[in-house]
């Protein structure tokens, strides 16, 4: 097996990192979430480069190796979603199936709503059909001291973070504070990690996507026509949040996306990539065979 080759491409006027495996006209874009970072899809890339597409995985800016804009602060989705389809045409790729996780789905989702000529199919790990504004996550309908309400207050997740070294908060997102680590996620994966964070820190991070989940992207009617695969982990804890599993589980989901297929993993956590990659990695090309014209 081939390595996966690392670049930096200039993408709106910032360098944008470029993890890349496989060659071929058949491309796969994954889009990471948060606490994650490129190196969160290695098991996947290497999966579907050996089934024969082209794997590409980008630190988002602001995130890893990645150039940071110049005001992070005022950063939104839309951003991202320009950024992937510059990319797109930078690298001549006019059409991509995209895998995204987190807010990654969300960018997916995006993408695939404004510029669907470019989109072949979406697998999306844990989010369902997301949309950018006051209804994204009902933080009103959640307990005191939820997470994401914190991270939105100016000020309050720099004084979290800024207690601790860049290692302890990406564990305690990625493990909730479990001891030792899970047998899915060694020392050297937590390192990758650390090593990207801490060139980036996590400024564009809390602004997006926590600080401009609730803002208005200015869609509306959104329909996502592309093939799309919804996997969640049965122990995922967005499934807690409030209406999250029953929207999941609905068919209001059809609505939007509806040539939809939606997977449970039982043994499945936030991170079903990681945890199980080898049924993730199966589902994945069982979807891209399926789709690919």
């Amino acid at each position: 097996m081939e390595l996966i080759k690392h670049t930096l491409v200039e993408v709106r006027g910032l360098k944008l990192h470029v993890a890349e495996i496989g060659t071929g006209p058949k491309v796969v874009l994954f889009l990471h979430g948060f606490p994650e970072i490129w190196y969160t899809w290695r098991y996947q890339m290497k999966a579907v480069a050996a089934a024969g597409y082209r794997a590409i995985a980008i630190d988002f800016r602001g995130y890893g190796l990645s150039e940071q804009p110049a005001e992070p602060e005022k950063g939104n989705f839309m951003d991202l979603v320009d950024d992937v389809v510059a990319l797109l045409d930078t690298c001549g790729i006019n059409k991509v199936f995209l895998i995204g996780k987190d807010f990654g789905s969300i960018t997916a989702y995006l993408v695939a709503v404004v510029h669907p000529e470019r989109v072949s199919g979406i697998v999306s790990l844990g989010i369902p059909f997301l949309l950018p504004g006051p209804n994204c996550i009902r933080n009103d309908l959640m307990p005191s001291g939820f997470y994401i309400t914190r991270w939105q207050e100016p000020g309050r997740a720099e004084a979290d973070f800024g207690r601790l070294d860049v290692k302890t908060v990406l564990l305690l997102q990625l493990t909730s504070t479990s001891t030792p680590l899970p047998p899915w996620f060694s020392e050297e994966d937590l390192a990758a990690y650390a090593s990207l964070y801490e060139k980036s820190g996590f400024r564009f991070a809390l602004q997006v996507p926590y600080r401009s989940l609730g803002i208005d992207c200015g869609i509306t009617n959104p329909k996502v026509t592309a093939p799309t695969l919804l996997i969640n982990g049965q122990k995922d804890y967005l499934l807690k949040f409030a209406g999250m599993e029953d929207y999941t589980k609905s068919e209001q989901l059809k609505h939007f996306v509806p040539d939809l297929d939606t997977v449970f993993l039982d043994e499945g956590n936030h991170f079903v990539h990681e945890n199980l990659p080898k049924q993730m990695n199966e589902l994945i090309i069982t979807f891209l065979t399926k789709h690919c014209n």
